[in-house]
């Protein structure tokens, strides 16, 4: 029977998620691999993490990848960089640039061996371009952040996928599927009891695989979606 796994918030951690994948999962060609968003900043590899998941799209393994609002950022920083005259303009006090930079987009820069965006390969953007930003499941909603429920249609709000943190869930907007999504990182405890106790219309994954030091963070994980079953890789890239 094949397995149906959730891999949420990766942040440039490549080797970290390459043995979550390699070493815990082992995923056959039979098997679902769902991916939640921001594949990119922070740890040390994001090319490695985008390289990664793509070989194994290559490699006809069945991927479905999200995007997060990391990609989002991302690609708007790349497309604004494009359509620049001035070709030091992300050495200049671009407020968006000086964000990104805040937010880990030096590291993803350094990954990438170059210290502007706009050299990065035209590639790596489009295939973030074209993310999904969501999948709907039998009894889940898998998505990046969440969704706008104050919204008729929550599904019509692309942005609150990507970036929203607090919302209240409306199960008959939804089938009364439970939405499982990253983005906001919480402790092992909450994803835990989440997982395990129904009562929670939700399922938070992130958390917080580039976070260091912290008690109950810093780990990446997989849920899979039948059994129910939680594996946890710990950080191997810092």
């Amino acid at each position: 029977m094949h397995k149906r796994w959730v891999i949420p918030d990766i942040h440039g951690c490549s080797r970290t998620l390459h043995s979550l994948v390699d070493n815990l999962i082992k995923p056959t060609r039979n098997d679902e691999l769902y991916f939640l968003g921001d594949y990119v900043d922070r740890g040390p590899d994001s090319k490695g993490v985008i390289d990664f998941i793509r070989d194994l799209e290559k490699n006809q393994y069945n991927v479905t990848a999200l995007k997060g609002n990391h990609e989002d950022f991302m690609v708007e920083l790349w497309d604004e960089g494009k359509k620049s005259r001035n070709t030091w303009w992300t050495r200049l006090g671009d407020r968006k640039h000086k964000i990104w930079m805040d937010i880990g987009g030096k590291a993803t820069l350094a990954s990438f061996r170059t210290d502007n965006i706009r050299h990065i390969p035209e590639g790596y953007i489009e295939w973030m371009r074209n993310l999904k930003y969501y999948v709907q499941l039998e009894n889940f909603i898998l998505v990046h952040a969440g969704l706008n429920f104050k919204n008729e249609d929550p599904f019509e709000d692309r942005r609150s996928m990507l970036w929203l943190r607090d919302y209240e869930i409306r199960p008959d907007k939804i089938g009364n599927r439970r939405i499982i999504h990253g983005h906001v990182p919480v402790n092992m405890e909450l994803i835990v009891l989440s997982i395990k106790n129904k009562i929670y219309r939700f399922i938070d994954l992130d958390n917080g695989p580039y976070i260091s030091g912290k008690d109950g963070f810093g780990n990446m994980v997989a849920l899979e979606l039948d059994s129910m079953e939680l594996v946890i890789q710990d950080n191997l890239d810092l």
